[in-house]
């Protein structure tokens, strides 16, 4: 089965709307106004700088979504964002259970479910976020750890919606420390990953879903991570903030 790549810009809590919008322009120059059409490209900037994002993005074949929601239509929940307000603005794609979101906002696998089902119902894509500590790796852990993060982050969903989503593999060590998984190290955590979903969801669905790689993806690595037969995109931070570089990694070439 042929998958789309789906190369993602996460530029967390950076930009103000003018640096967004700046931004987004430049990679447009930089992509010669469109990007590759055998790839799929997708920025989530802050909340604030969705619309005028949008404005910019509009119509070049480039997507727009968002890092975080809380799962619910609207109530509340004061600070919030609802995948109903994500929706209004053409969100595509929203991120759920970022390494971030769990170690630093305390967010639990329950919660995060509630998140990827509630994305689902309001027509966005999750990009679900899985990946261990060094911690857990140095002790063997990281596929029990993934294991855990995958049953619980899933609960209750249907093969068909596993197909349509996006699983985003983040060794949380290599998060913003210019460490990364090696491409044998990727691949064997993506080979895991679509092993247990086929086993859970059937071997179809493993092979449509989206496997992304993110954790310190740069120009000088993309090429030999994309190259991995189960790695389907990137989840990019720090890099995506500098257009230049972010449009290298969507013009990756994998040997």
């Amino acid at each position: 089965m042929t998958r789309t790549p789906l190369i993602a810009a996460n530029w967390k809590m950076h930009k103000t709307v003018s640096e967004a919008v700046q931004t987004a322009r430049d990679l447009l120059e930089q992509l010669g106004g469109a990007p590759p059409d055998d790839r799929t490209v997708l920025i989530c900037p802050p909340f604030t700088a969705i619309m005028a994002v949008r404005e910019t993005l509009t119509g070049t074949g480039i997507l727009w979504g968002a890092q975080n929601m809380y799962p619910r239509a609207d109530g509340a929940f004061t600070g919030e964002i609802s995948p109903r307000m994500l929706a209004d603005l053409g969100c595509t794609h929203v991120i759920v259970g970022h390494s971030e979101r769990r170690h630093i906002f305390g967010e639990g696998n329950q919660l995060i479910n509630e998140k990827v089902r509630a994305a689902f119902e309001f027509g966005l894509v999750p990009i679900l976020a899985v990946g261990e500590r060094l911690e857990h790796r140095q002790a063997g852990l990281e596929e029990a750890v993934v294991e855990e993060q995958l049953a619980k982050g899933l609960m209750g969903l249907s093969a068909d919606q596993i197909r349509q989503m996006v699983i985003a593999y983040e060794p949380v060590w290599a998060i913003g420390t210019g460490e990364t998984a090696s491409p044998e190290d990727a691949q064997a955590m993506h080979r895991f990953i679509r092993g247990w979903l086929g086993a859970q969801y059937g071997e179809d669905a493993a092979q449509a879903v989206l496997i992304q790689y993110g954790g310190s993806v740069k120009p000088t690595n993309v090429d030999q991570l994309m190259a991995q037969p189960d790695v389907d995109g990137a989840l990019v931070g720090g890099a995506s903030l500098d257009a230049e570089q972010f449009a290298r990694i969507v013009r990756f070439q994998a040997p």
